[in-house]
């Protein structure tokens, strides 16, 4: 499938919150990335307090993961201050690099000795850019502008490697799409006052427009039957081999916006399909099919249809988008709805029983278990059911106002929210 393949890629995985750091990490992700609260390009995310630092930092540790902290967004004069306050104590806490593009957030995280990855907000497309920026700032990895393609990345690999510069390479295989160059937006800014390069963008473009008629009668019609500015979500899962063979080094998904069954189904998706690719190529292409890679990917494409989604794009990977490159309405084939609490657990038996406040569960439903407070308690996990019994005995199925016990693969704590998912 390849001509020769370097090195494991690296998968790196969003969090907004320690509910999604948790779901990234039992997803198994290489890497975390993550923002502080008022200096990412994430603002609508919940984010962490500079004070989370040592936790995020050792539980990543712990599960043989990097850190990554993102001050990706543009510095005004009054917040240097703090800019070098937050370097500080992300060195101190152990962050393996910070994800910047303005040069004071440069600047400060090389005081602080810590790794600087360049923002894909830098847009950075070409070998000449990434030496002259590695040799003067000591920039350590370039995550490439999104307009780059796949022949791209295979010629600054080239060149980089052809020159001797240790430097990395980053891509983004998945998530939201912006129609503007690498997310420099001013249309929210201009239309909301909330600025896309201060990480505060509401999302216009994501939205249905009136064409009202300048006359007496005023006519209005809707804009089409589509949101027109709105790209489909990228997705490179069918073609991931491709990115590892022309050299990149971290395969990012976007998402810290996103929920935690998003970022567990996404994480586990590309793990599934890097692993078993890099397996087939470790064992010299023997003992594994072709055909039965495509076939993991395709079925790994449905499965991610499950969780939100505005459709899928290529992006820019195979060249300029053709077709029909703009989302419809947005969802995804799942939804998410409470089912109750936990309010018994059985520790020899590993079975819970929980009460079931809404709605109701069924043999081989999904669900998904989070703790009663996601801030103190940010454990996570998902659960085929198998068996049900109600008051004892075996049932298909359970209903509002029962008490349903069910086998779990991990401990629960009384008060635990049970989450169950149905089609769409």
């Amino acid at each position: 499938m390849v001509k020769r393949i370097a090195k494991r890629p690296e998968l790196m995985a969003p969090a907004g919150d320690f509910v999604c750091l948790e779901a990234a990490l039992k997803a198994g992700a290489d890497a975390i990335y993550f923002g502080i609260r008022g200096g990412n390009m994430r603002a609508g995310a919940r984010n962490f307090a500079l004070r989370d630092l040592p936790k995020i930092v050792s539980k990543c540790k712990e599960s043989g993961a990097k850190a990554y902290l993102a001050l990706n967004t543009i510095y005004f004069e009054s917040e240097i201050s703090l800019l070098g306050r937050v370097c500080e104590h992300s060195a101190k806490a152990g962050v393996d690099a910070v994800i910047a593009w303005d040069f004071a957030a440069v600047s400060e995280a090389k005081k602080a000795n810590l790794p600087v990855f360049l923002s894909t907000q830098a847009s950075v497309a070409n070998s000449e850019a990434m030496v002259c920026l590695a040799e003067k700032f000591g920039i350590k990895r370039f995550v490439l502008a999104r307009e780059c393609s796949i022949s791209d990345l295979k010629k600054i690999r080239k060149v980089l490697d052809k020159r001797g510069m240790d430097v990395e390479l980053e891509v983004f295989v998945h998530g939201a799409m912006c129609v503007s160059e690498s997310g420099r937006c001013f249309l929210s800014q201009f239309s909301r006052g909330k600025s896309a390069n201060r990480g505060e963008c509401l999302q216009p473009c994501r939205k249905t427009y009136i064409i009202k008629e300048r006359s007496e009668s005023g006519a209005e019609f809707e804009l089409g039957e589509s949101t027109i500015l709105s790209p489909k979500d990228l997705c490179a899962l069918p073609f991931l081999e491709k990115l590892v063979e022309a050299g990149a080094d971290s395969l990012k998904i976007e998402g810290r916006n996103r929920n935690a069954e998003y970022v567990f189904e996404t994480t586990s998706s590309y793990k599934k399909v890097l692993d078993f690719y890099m397996d087939f190529v470790s064992k010299g292409k023997t003992g594994r099919n072709p055909e039965e890679f495509e076939n993991l990917k395709k079925s790994e494409c449905e499965r991610l249809k499950k969780v939100f989604n505005r459709g899928f794009s290529g992006g820019f990977f195979m060249g300029k988008p053709v077709g029909n490159w703009t989302s419809d309405i947005s969802g995804g084939t799942e939804k998410k709805f409470i089912l109750g609490h936990v309010v018994k657990y059985y520790p020899k038996m590993g079975v819970a029983e929980m009460a079931i406040d809404s709605g109701s569960l069924k043999e081989g439903d999904f669900i998904q278990i989070e703790g009663k407070n996601p801030s103190k308690d940010p454990r996570f996990f998902r659960s085929k059911i198998s068996e049900i019994r109600v008051g004892g005995l075996r049932s298909k199925f359970a209903k509002k106002g029962d008490c349903a016990t069910v086998s779990v693969p991990e401990k629960v704590r009384l008060g635990d929210r049970v989450f169950v998912f149905k089609k769409a």
